[in-house]
């Protein structure tokens, strides 16, 4: 057991290294970056710049801020891989907690493998987004409901429904998760007062966990409530449900593909979920529970709170006018957590052989993830798989050296492109804190200032007055309609380039950049 342990950490390891340093950029890095840059300078997300997720992210982020100052992107993507390794070991301890004696270390170290030894779930947990924290605090709120029992209950609910109050303030639909555990708690609490039961589950468990994340929510979203409604209101609900993806068969289309890739990127997990619902269904009777000890009905109801909380918020994700198969990423630990203790029970995992083959299995799917070919191939060449030259995260870094050359510290950029603000350590103009999608062309001066974007009017002037030295656009750069997210018509792109170029004149351009390998074109301004 403990060499299995050394070899699935040894090799998780191995794949948050191999993400870190070789796995494609993303253009929110760059927005969560800088946003924690912002704060860690005394500004707020909402009141001073636009913010499309809960508050928490760019708070926590402000602490690395030096890191991040000092060694870049990978500052950032070595904080939020430290996360992410904390969230597989969390589900571990989950697992462990919610599993019987005897069968615990085996349950534990099956939930590890399986999200610390996923590529896909080791790639976005690393990149900086959202999901790694997010999980994180999903995962401890339900270990700390692990620790409820009879004569114990207010505490451990009470951080429960902080963490997970937490989690909803870093991504907003994990926020679903709350009413889920209430309603689980609520429904063990009257069964045991029928039955006339003394376990964790009570009216008290339920008031205090809704009192924790009540607590948790109002700490971190009532000041912005109060001082920047609408833009809190923009942030949270209109930019996400603004986007046009089209009519209902194209719905159905994005919706089956969320489906489609989540079940192949996390393929192990989702066959070993399938094997124990089969032998759950056909042999019921052989694997009936005749314990009714405290402990067990405790870790029922927390396992039946994490099979809900995962389903729902897949729910949620689901309901998303395009849903993004990585929004997965902070429930996939849930589901992983539940489906370790059902199969340490179902697929007799008390012996040493079953787990190792899992652990087998899930370094297999990590060495035969296609993800890997990315680190080393480029984009498909007719019959051609060519190297890539160089990484992206080395590309960005002499990307910003060039930059950084050419400018002096303190100086605007110019860019849409956030990850060369935070690389270069420039300052982006106002109303470009979200990058690519800062661009509401249609809306008013009025309401786009309240939400600190850019409408039609507000841009333009920005390209005729701005005073940055340096501007870097690459294909993302002036080409999406927010909050539609669509692409701009050539007329409109052209009306935008060609009032840039009547200030800047072109310095370079730098191929296969950024998130999609686009041109990036630097311009200098005219003197």
């Amino acid at each position: 057991m403990i060499l299995l342990w050394i070899a699935a950490i040894g090799a998780s390891v191995l794949l948050y290294a191999a993400n870190l340093f070789l796995g494609d950029l993303n253009q929110d890095e760059g927005w969560y970056l800088y946003a924690a840059r912002l704060v860690s300078e005394g500004k707020l997300p909402y009141i001073d710049f636009a913010n499309t997720q809960g508050p928490l992210m760019p708070i926590v982020y402000a602490v690395a801020h030096p890191l991040v100052n000092a060694l870049g992107l990978a500052g950032g993507r070595l904080f939020t891989a430290l996360q992410g390794f904390a969230a597989a070991a969390a589900v571990a301890w989950l697992a462990f907690r919610l599993t019987k004696p005897g069968q615990r270390h085996n349950a534990a170290l099956t939930a590890f493998s399986l999200v610390a030894l996923n590529v896909y779930q080791s790639y976005f947990c690393t990149i900086v987004k959202t999901y790694a924290l997010t999980g994180l605090l999903m995962t401890l709120g339900f270990v700390a409901l692990s620790f409820m029992k009879a004569r114990r209950q207010i505490l451990p609910a009470f951080l429960s429904g902080v963490l997970m109050g937490m989690a909803a303030a870093v991504r907003t639909s994990a926020g679903a998760a709350i009413p889920v555990v209430l309603t689980v708690l609520t429904f063990q609490a009257v069964k045991n007062k029928k039955e006339a039961q003394a376990n964790a589950f009570s009216v008290t468990s339920v008031i205090c966990f809704g009192i924790g994340a009540a607590v948790s929510l109002t700490v971190l979203f009532a000041p912005f409530l109060v001082k920047a409604r609408e833009a809190l209101w923009f942030g949270l609900v209109e930019y996400h449900t603004g986007r046009d993806v089209g009519g209902l068969i194209k719905q159905c289309v994005f919706k089956a593909g969320f489906i489609s890739r989540s079940v192949y990127a996390y393929f192990v997990a989702v066959a070993l979920g399938i094997v124990v619902a089969t032998i759950r269904i056909t042999r019921s009777s052989v694997f009936r529970e005749d314990d009714q000890t405290v402990e067990t009905i405790n870790r029922r109801g927390i396992t039946a709170a994490l099979w809900w909380s995962a389903l729902v918020v897949t729910i949620v994700h689901l309901a998303a006018p395009f849903p993004y198969d990585d929004y997965q990423t902070i429930v996939f630990p849930l589901y992983v957590a539940a489906i370790s203790v059902a199969a340490v029970k179902y697929l007799n995992l008390a012996s040493c052989g079953p787990v190792a083959a899992i652990v087998v299995l899930c370094l297999i799917s990590s060495f035969s993830s296609p993800m890997n070919q990315a680190w080393f191939i480029g984009e498909r060449d007719r019959i051609w798989w060519p190297l890539k030259e160089e990484t992206p995260l080395r590309k960005l870094q002499k990307t910003a050296g060039l930059l950084s050359d050419i400018t002096k510290p303190g100086d605007l950029l110019l860019t849409q492109d956030l990850y060369l603000a935070v690389e270069t350590g420039l300052t982006l103009p106002a109303g470009l804190e979200l990058g690519p999608f800062s661009y509401f062309p249609e809306w008013s001066r009025e309401k786009a200032e309240k939400c600190h974007v850019l409408n039609r009017d507000m841009m333009l002037d920005l390209l005729n007055a701005s005073s940055a030295p340096v501007a870097a656009f690459s294909g993302y750069g002036l080409a999406i309609r927010s909050p539609a997210i669509t692409e701009l018509s050539k007329p409109e792109q052209a009306e935008l380039m060609s009032t840039l170029t009547k200030r800047y004149m072109l310095f370079r351009e730098i191929e296969s950049f950024g998130q999609a390998n686009t041109l990036l074109r630097i311009y200098l301004l005219k003197r």
